[in-house]
């Protein structure tokens, strides 16, 4: 069974890093400047448009067990939880985006787990591995205490000793004794912008990209499968390791995991005990009354598509409508690296372009965009290795990770484990990586084309 790395072995692995000949080369940093994504798709007309932004501000909505606290008027918080909004975790360079939590002038705020603990009266204690430059993150344990696969989500909080949730006393997982057994692994938030264009890739799309580079990267010893549902065969797509089908399946299994708020999709509440129920359920739900106390039409059957319409609708509606992270101005150091991209091998799994197929919406029919993601599953080894199994992805295996964007994200990789780009380059490369090849190729560089490479990829 693959584990995390105890805090001391990574620790020595980063350092290890940090004395090798490519770690004169620095990583820029996030770009600074306004947010390069976070809107609408630019060819939307008005109507979808007008979804659009009442999608972005249901995602911006606090919720709360009651949904009668001042500024938390969702309902439906828990009883476990790890936020407390969708726009809470992905917020990095705005909503939509990645994780916060790097406490730096220009770049974020810190991580907004940590105050999360104690609000409303709570009575958790923040864990270890939550810390306010941290990134934020969700838990999950490997194993049962019986040794058979756990996998799930182990939320860090619960709603005990909130005023809207008088009785309760369900106590928070016990975190330090399985970071004692190494038992614990963790996850970051992945960014939403741009994703309708990924739903909108036909599968024979997908299929067809990874068949046009079967011999390069059989040269390079790279593999590749894609996740696939269980019912149709289909490819899933979403998730760290691709193991949602659409946006709408990712938004209502975060709802009811991340938030506990119990909707359509995922009608029954987690980890519900006698003492924490407090709503009916599904908690989320299509209005048949219009619920927004702002429209003149509150508490009728008419309203917008977005009003009468459930969270999760809107959550995807708003994933599915953003536009994609816009690149940075070229130059010639960051075309120099988009060339050595290529050369060494990292464009066969991070594709740079892929085509949407037929839409609905305005303007995303046949469209070539620049996810660079296969969105297949590889290998990447032991040094990345969870121990969690998703569909068919086993503890090893991880979807490319989309790098649209990456010039503006915090910190790296799937748990978050760095913020700078070299070390998340060679965390690629340990015993049964697939990437371990480029990453020869890619430590042969000279200096200042390993500078390039960082430069290209803070322009994506």
């Amino acid at each position: 069974m693959m584990r995390q790395l105890s805090p001391v072995v990574l620790c020595l692995a980063l350092l290890s890093l940090a004395s090798s000949p490519l770690a004169s080369q620095n990583d820029p940093g996030p770009r600074s400047g306004p947010p390069a994504a976070g809107s609408f798709y630019p060819t939307l007309n008005s109507n979808e448009q007008a979804f659009f932004n009442q999608a972005q501000q249901r995602f911006q909505e606090v919720d709360s067990v009651s949904g009668t606290i001042a500024g938390e008027t969702g309902g439906g918080l828990g009883p476990t939880f790890n936020g407390n909004s969708c726009a809470q975790c992905h917020a990095q360079p705005t909503v939509g985006g990645s994780s916060p939590g790097l406490a730096s002038p220009q770049n974020s705020v810190p991580n907004p787990q940590v105050a999360l603990a104690a609000l409303d009266g709570a009575s958790n204690s923040v864990p270890t591995f939550i810390t306010a430059n941290g990134p934020v993150r969700e838990a999950r344990f490997v194993t049962n205490p019986n040794g058979t696969l756990d996998g799930g989500v182990h939320d860090l909080y619960t709603i005990a000793g909130r005023s809207d949730a008088v009785g309760c006393t369900l106590g928070q997982p016990n975190f330090a004794s399985e970071l004692a057994i190494n038992n614990v692994i963790f996850r970051i938030p992945t960014p939403l912008f741009g994703l309708g264009l990924v739903e909108a890739t036909p599968d024979s799309v997908l299929q067809s990209n990874l068949a046009s580079t079967a011999s390069a990267r059989a040269a390079l010893r790279i593999g590749g499968v894609f996740n696939t549902s269980g019912n149709d065969g289909t490819i899933t797509r979403f998730g760290w390791k691709a193991q949602n089908k659409s946006l709408l399946m990712f938004s209502g299994e975060a709802y009811n995991v991340e938030i506990g708020v119990s909707n359509e999709l995922f009608p029954n509440e987690r980890s519900l005990v006698p003492g924490c129920a407090f709503n009916g359920e599904p908690e989320d739900a299509t209005n048949l009354l219009n619920p927004n106390q702002n429209s003149p039409n509150f508490n009728t059957t008419v309203g917008t598509a977005s009003e009468m319409s459930s969270d999760i609708v809107n959550f995807a509606a708003f994933s599915r409508l953003t536009a994609p992270p816009t690149l940075a101005s070229p130059t010639t150091s960051t075309q120099n690296g988009a060339a050595l991209f290529n050369s060494i091998g990292c464009a066969l799994c991070h594709s740079p372009t892929l085509t949407t197929g037929q839409s609905i919406f305005t303007g995303m029919s046949n469209v070539t965009y620049n996810p660079y993601s296969d969105f297949a599953l590889h290998h990447m080894g032991t040094g990345l290795a969870d121990g969690i199994h998703q569909g068919a992805a086993g503890p090893d295996q991880f979807r490319t990770a989309p790098l649209w964007g990456l010039g503006q994200r915090l910190f790296f990789l799937h748990d978050g484990r760095t913020s700078d780009l070299i070390q998340a380059i060679e965390a690629h490369n340990s015993s049964g990586s697939e990437a371990n090849l480029v990453i020869r190729k890619y430590q042969n560089l000279k200096p200042a084309q390993v500078q390039d490479l960082l430069n290209f990829l803070r322009s994506l």
